[in-house]
């Protein structure tokens, strides 16, 4: 099977709800908030799809949205999903460092995110990543789990400062 990254359309916009459903009990989009990201948001919106060797209809199975804000250096991961079925495969790593490639190409700087405190696997990823925690968020999430705000550099020399730094 071949899976491949793309930027979303707006034809993507039911397998993203789809996925969000599946990939979270809370804290999920709706229709609305995931047509707006596609098509109004400064934003750029990744997905990786799996296409089956028969032909059939592609298999959407995560995505990641950065955020872009005018006047500063700093992008932010917004939403980044990896179907169930799918972690542990890879894909999220591949998709997080294709994200991070596009931010830079818009000379973002830093690359910041929010991860739930209780994701354990998304905090091991993002460290191996590179991103560091930079502050704790209390009761961040709609079920009250707190938060961690993390941030990496996305420029070598940046990195080397953070490295010395921390």
């Amino acid at each position: 099977m071949t899976v491949t990254l793309r930027h979303a359309l707006g034809r993507d916009l039911d397998a993203l709800y789809r996925l969000e459903q599946v990939a979270f009990t809370g804290d999920r989009f709706s229709r609305r908030q995931l047509w707006h990201l596609l098509n109004r948001a400064h934003a750029l919106t990744l997905v990786v799809e799996q296409r089956p060797p028969d032909g059939g209809p592609p298999r959407l199975l995560g995505y990641g949205t950065l955020l872009f804000r005018r006047g500063t250096r700093r992008a932010r991961l917004y939403s980044f999903c990896v179907h169930p079925g799918a972690r542990g495969s890879g894909l999220g790593r591949r998709l997080l460092e294709t994200l991070e490639a596009e931010a830079l190409a818009r000379d973002a700087e830093v690359l910041g995110l929010e991860v739930r405190a209780d994701n354990r696997v998304a905090l091991g990823l993002y460290q191996r990543m590179g991103f560091r925690l930079e502050r704790w968020l209390d009761d961040y999430y709609e079920d009250g789990c707190a938060g961690w705000q993390m941030a990496k550099p996305l420029r070598a020399e940046q990195g080397a400062a953070w490295a010395r730094e921390g």
